[in-house]
């Protein structure tokens, strides 16, 4: 309250902001000097990360990037920066920076439920098998679940190759099943141990003309890690060169020996293409699901595995959850590692709208705070400020684990020349945008494992979503290149590019990705030559003429060529190297003169002939550089 007869502060002055406004969260007034301007407080928590230092700032990300590389510091936009260069820049804008540390508490984190182990027996319920449909590239798994689903998905993947993980239910005799679709390239290999990891049955599609192939040994080996049960469907029965029993052969070689063969496996020949055995392997995955005795209780709180994530227009950031026990509900609250929503709307398989989702049921939910990384777990919880809460410590809790510094490795001769050659590499700088989550993570596990000693592969930023002008705009600073894969360029991105010089790799299928980004790296060095040497002759006389010298000779091996390049050796050490300009027999000016012949010679530029000299021809290619 102010006292009687004292005058209300000026407008504008820092007690009358005290007085009639609430303090801005992230910041607030410091004292000013007198006759200055007001000077404003960040307050942040560690680690102080670049993309969200820059949101303080009220900048740009690409722009903050810039100015730490003026200081002489490369950073990425999801690395932290020390307090002291953070403090600087913060200076630099105006601010003053106020570092809250933490305490060393370990975050709450939400309570693993694991269900249903601990539910009570009285609720438990019969819920339907979760299948995962695993195989090599083009052994028709997609087509196989195209034709149980009844919709024609497949023509439409790029390569022949499902780009993310689908997941769908069909009805069969008033039952249900649930399908997973995961690919087949070896850079989605995640991508299948996720599937594997998330069902309760693994059909194994192999083909019965190609028999088992090293994806179909690495997909039977995450379903024996997984522990989950096994099927085989032979599949394309009716090509030619089919042979049931010789894939029947290959599953007993490898442990895993059809039921008809004295084993325990279920062996299923099916096509795809024209529908026979279809029937008979749902029915034999309802009598697996029945022997499993699959049971969960519908009445708890939903948990469950986030299958697949993404960014869609108008909706923002969504996933595809697979409920593993209780029953989700719109208006529930969730909580997923960092991110969290309250279920606004979701929508089934086939993109209608659903107010529920019980145990084995996969439901597109919209609205989350951020994209959920696929794989992780999911639960509901009391409220939405309860899954903030949660989220927000789990975030800090990631981050502090990104951040941590390795333990120092010691110092051997190698790992000197190691550092050494790695300091001298040449460096390929890349941001990755795709669309779905699952497909950005199978790029980033793609490009890790190209190797070289030459250049350094940096993935300076990866998410979900089209490229945008803040993408180009970031990578120009940077100076990256950005990957584009399965997604578009927004409006008017090319010409920022173009601008920019920023250069965008699209592709839509994973290998001629890799191959591209190879391309690029390779672009970064030099042409490797390849000197192929023609013939030699030796010097036995040297005549004066008009224009100079020629030197008289006798091609000792393979071949002089006129016009190829040339070198003068005299006792093995380079004196002249230019171009074989003249090449002569007897008085004639020729092409070419092979071993055990004589002629008459002239290097463009050279006078420098003597009796003994060597002269060799050659010629030289540019070949693509190894990494």
């Amino acid at each position: 309250l102010r006292p009687p007869g004292v005058p209300p502060p000026p407008p504008g002055s820092v007690a009358s902001r005290t007085e009639n406004q609430p303090e801005e969260a992230g910041s607030s007034p410091a004292a000013a000097p007198e006759g200055g301007e007001e000077i404003k407080t960040i307050v942040v928590k560690p680690p102080i990360v670049v993309k969200e230092f820059a949101n303080e700032l009220g900048i740009k990300p690409f722009k903050l990037i810039s100015e730490l590389m003026e200081m002489g510091i490369f950073a990425s936009m999801n690395q932290s920066l020390e307090e002291s260069v953070a403090s600087e820049v913060a200076a630099k804008h105006g601010f003053l920076l106020d570092v809250r540390h933490r305490g060393d508490s370990t975050p709450q984190q939400p309570k693993k439920k694991e269900v249903p182990k601990i539910d009570e027996a009285l609720l438990m319920e019969p819920r339907p098998p979760v299948v995962c449909i695993l195989g090599h590239v083009d052994h028709g798994k997609t087509s196989l679940l195209d034709r149980i689903r009844s919709a024609n998905v497949a023509e439409g993947e790029a390569g022949g190759i499902t780009q993310h993980i689908g997941a769908y239910q069909v009805e069969r005799a008033d039952k249900r099943i649930t399908f997973l679709d995961t690919p087949g390239h070896s850079a989605f290999n995640k991508m299948r141990a996720r599937g594997a990891n998330a069902t309760d049955i693994a059909v194994l599609v192999v083909a019965a003309d190609d028999g088992f192939m090293p994806q179909t040994d690495e997909a039977l080996k995450y379903i024996q890690q997984a522990g989950v049960a096994l099927m085989v469907a032979i599949n394309k029965i009716d090509t030619k060169g089919a042979n049931i029993d010789r894939v029947k052969s290959q599953m007993q070689e490898r442990n895993i020996a059809p039921e008809d063969w004295g084993g325990e496996v279920i062996a299923v020949p099916v096509s795809a293409i024209q529908g026979d055995g279809v029937d008979d392997l749902l029915e034999m995955i309802l009598l697996q699901a029945d022997l499993l005795e699959l049971k969960a209780n519908p009445k708890r709180p939903a948990a469950g595995l986030v299958i697949e994530a993404q960014v869609e227009v108008g909706r923002g950031s969504t996933a595809t959850v697979l409920v593993q026990s209780g029953t989700l509900k719109v208006g529930d609250a969730l909580v997923c590692g960092p991110c969290y929503t309250k279920v606004k709307a979701m929508f089934d398989h086939a993109g209608k709208p659903v107010r529920e989702a019980g145990p084995s049921t996969p439901v597109r939910v919209i609205g989350w705070s951020d994209t959920p990384e696929c794989g992780q777990p999911f639960e509901a919880v009391k409220n939405e400020r309860e899954a903030k809460r949660l989220a927000e410590e789990n975030a800090f809790e990631q981050k502090r684990r990104n951040l941590a510094a390795p333990e120092p490795k010691p110092v051997s001769a190698e790992s000197l020349f190691e550092a050494i050659a790695a300091t001298q590499a040449k460096v390929l700088r890349v941001i990755i945008k795709g669309d779905v989550y699952g497909s950005v993570e199978a790029v980033v596990s793609a490009l890790e494992a190209i190797e070289s000693s030459k250049v350094k592969l940096e993935v300076v930023h990866s998410e979900v979503g089209a490229v945008s002008r803040n993408d180009v705009l970031t990578a120009s600073a940077a100076e990256a290149s950005v990957i584009a894969f399965n997604v578009k360029l927004e409006s008017g991105v090319d010409a920022v590019a173009k601008h920019h010089g920023v250069s965008i790799i699209t592709h839509r299928i994973i290998y001629e990705l890799i191959d591209g980004v190879r391309d690029a790296m390779a672009e970064l060095l030099e042409p490797e030559v390849r000197e192929t040497k023609l013939g030699s002759a030796e010097i036995r006389a040297v005549f004066p003429v008009a224009k100079g010298f020629v030197a008289g000779g006798l091609v000792t091996e393979g071949r002089m060529v006129s016009g190829s390049k040339a070198r003068l050796l005299r006792k093995g050490q380079v004196v002249h190297e230019s171009r074989l300009g003249g090449l002569r027999r007897v008085k004639d000016e020729v092409k070419e003169v092979r071993a055990g012949t004589e002629c008459g010679m002239m290097l463009d530029g050279c006078q420098e002939y003597q009796v003994g000299d060597q002269v060799e021809c050659f010629e030289t290619q540019l070949l693509r550089p190894s990494l």
